[in-house]
């Protein structure tokens, strides 16, 4: 019998953008501009995706960022506030395993001429093959790509 665990981790991230909320909250509404900065791999970019960004709309990722396996994730949009809030939930999967699943909130706060974003993710790790830190870091990574795209679409043509 497969030893079975669940741990049970939470964490908070903000970064501070120097775009307005509707830039912000716009670079997680468009498929296009998503799929460049959301994920923490650079292969994870060259899979599957789809986003139906609405209520009750799906977002959906699968390609392979490393020898560990072939990665997915399945996100379900609960509450979309333009320019003020996200809630989703979302399973990641290796191999067709679920390893984990999560809570989401996004909170876009308007700082001056900028965003304050205020991530916060509830999550429980299944069996032993994700944990806590590595999400965080993975998505701390993603938020550093966000900039990255906000600055280029800043820049002039």
């Amino acid at each position: 019998m497969t030893k079975r665990s669940a741990v049970h981790a939470d964490f908070t991230i903000e970064r501070r953008y120097g775009a307005s909320p509707a830039r912000v909250f716009a670079a997680f509404a468009d498929p296009v501009a998503k799929r460049r900065w959301s994920t923490c791999h650079d292969e994870g970019g060259r899979g599957e995706y789809s986003l139906d960004f609405r209520e009750g709309g799906f977002e959906t990722m699968r390609g392979a960022p490393g020898p560990g396996g072939v990665y997915a994730m399945r996100a379900i949009y609960h509450e979309i506030v333009p320019q003020q809030r996200l809630v989703y939930s979302y399973e990641m999967f290796r191999d067709d395993l679920r390893i984990s699943v999560s809570l989401v909130t996004m909170e876009f706060r308007n700082e001056g001429a900028g965003t304050c974003l205020v991530f916060t993710e509830q999550s429980v790790f299944l069996d032993g093959h994700d944990d806590p830190q590595m999400r965080e870091q993975g998505t701390g990574i993603g938020f550093d790509r966000l900039a990255e795209e906000l600055a280029r679409e800043a820049a002039p043509a």
